[in-house]
């Protein structure tokens, strides 16, 4: 468990609403270190952080999910880069793998379409509960256009299908109260050329001087286009 970046067995801390959420598992198994390599993600991730342009990719971190049936918790809606402005520019991409088919009924994920253009500022919207156990806190920081627009859309994964996703992107999921459980895999990547933005730890143990640019064993380059020539 030491290798792990983040574990919470139960990070809403209700016990009627358990979301069991880590970081860092792929530096523990062969499998979910593979994952992070896998060609159907890596390369459809490449073309999608630029448009019409093939870019390097590196990996960033990685994330687990986990509902346990009937009681399972919500994920509060957020967008990704609110949680990782310690990095400079915003150029990346989540991938989120489905371990179980996804429904309304079992707290599959939900998107919010158009919120990829809401900001302050130019920047991402602020963190409303780091714990993700409030659904509709997100609410309190809305524009009144903003509320008008928000219509969620459940994307129905089936298990071993993903969903890639713009890093400001509004997304949550609701609680479980299903039969089965809801599991998922979480892919997060950079373009190559993305700098740290702190001194200060960038994942649990992992410094990279702020200005210089994020690269070396925890941040490898999984692809790069010129591989292709």
């Amino acid at each position: 468990m030491d290798m792990l970046y983040e574990y919470h067995s139960n990070q809403s801390g209700d016990a009627n609403n358990v979301l069991m959420h880590c970081l860092g598992h792929w530096r523990m198994t062969k499998l979910f270190h593979d994952l992070a390599f896998l060609p159907q993600v890596i390369v459809p991730g490449s073309q999608l952080l630029v448009q019409n342009k093939m870019v390097p990719l590196r990996f960033w971190h990685d994330q687990l999910f986990a509902k346990p049936a009937k009681h399972g918790g919500v994920v509060a809606w957020h967008q990704d880069f609110s949680y990782w402005t310690r990095t400079t520019p915003m150029m990346h991409l989540t991938v989120h793998i489905a371990l179980d088919d996804q429904t309304e009924e079992n707290g599959g994920l939900y998107y919010i379409p158009g919120s990829h253009r809401w900001t302050r500022n130019g920047k991402p919207l602020p963190v409303t509960d780091f714990n993700f156990a409030d659904m509709e806190s997100i609410q309190t920081i809305l524009t009144e256009e903003e509320k008008q627009q928000f219509k969620p859309v459940c994307g129905k994964l089936r298990k071993g299908h993903a969903s890639f996703h713009h890093p400001l992107a509004v997304h949550g999921s609701y609680g479980n109260r299903s039969e089965v459980p809801r599991r998922a895999a979480v892919l997060n990547y950079f373009g190559d050329g993305v700098k740290s933005s702190t001194n200060e730890d960038l994942l649990k143990g992992i410094k990279i001087p702020e200005g210089e640019k994020m690269e070396g064993q925890f941040f490898p380059l999984v692809f790069d286009p010129a591989w292709m020539s």
